[in-house]
């Protein structure tokens, strides 16, 4: 067997290795069953799904039909643009509440991309909101602060 695709081939080890991550981590936490989950249940069955998945896209990396491809150097930039737009999102949320905090996030880590738009990124950012608002707040009933704290609310 030869490597024939790199981008496939680490791609598929990351996820495994986040897999294996969160299902061994969702072992700390009670399972339940398929009618009574518990908190751990979703979190171990996803991280063992991706880890079947990262398998599947590894080895695929190693057939002999693989399409060739090497592996680009590594974009710390990128990297730091969309895990800091993640972390200001988290800080910034109960400042700015929900709706300016996601925004802010999507237009940020949009930033990241190499053929950046900033009316796609507008376009995704309301969309992102209306979702986050329709499936976490109506949905789920979640209490987040919506709007900025020193708006009063």
């Amino acid at each position: 067997m030869q490597l024939r695709n790199k981008q496939d081939f680490w791609s598929g080890i990351m996820f495994v290795a986040i897999g294996i991550g969160f299902a061994l981590g969702a072992t700390s936490y009670s399972m339940g069953t398929a009618a009574r989950m518990g908190p751990g249940y979703f979190p171990f069955w996803l991280g063992v799904c991706l880890t079947i998945l990262g398998a599947v896209v590894a080895l695929g990396a190693l057939s002999p039909k693989a399409q060739e491809a090497e592996l680009e150097k590594f974009d710390w930039k990128i990297s730091f643009i969309v895990i800091g737009s993640v972390a200001l999102c988290g800080v910034l949320l109960d400042v700015l509440g929900v709706y300016i905090s996601v925004f802010l996030l999507v237009f940020l880590s949009s930033m990241a991309s190499h053929i950046f738009n900033w009316k796609v990124a507008l376009a995704n950012g309301i969309f992102l909101v209306l979702f986050v608002w329709l499936a976490f707040i109506k949905g789920l009933g979640l209490i987040f602060p919506l709007w900025p704290s020193f708006l009063g609310n």
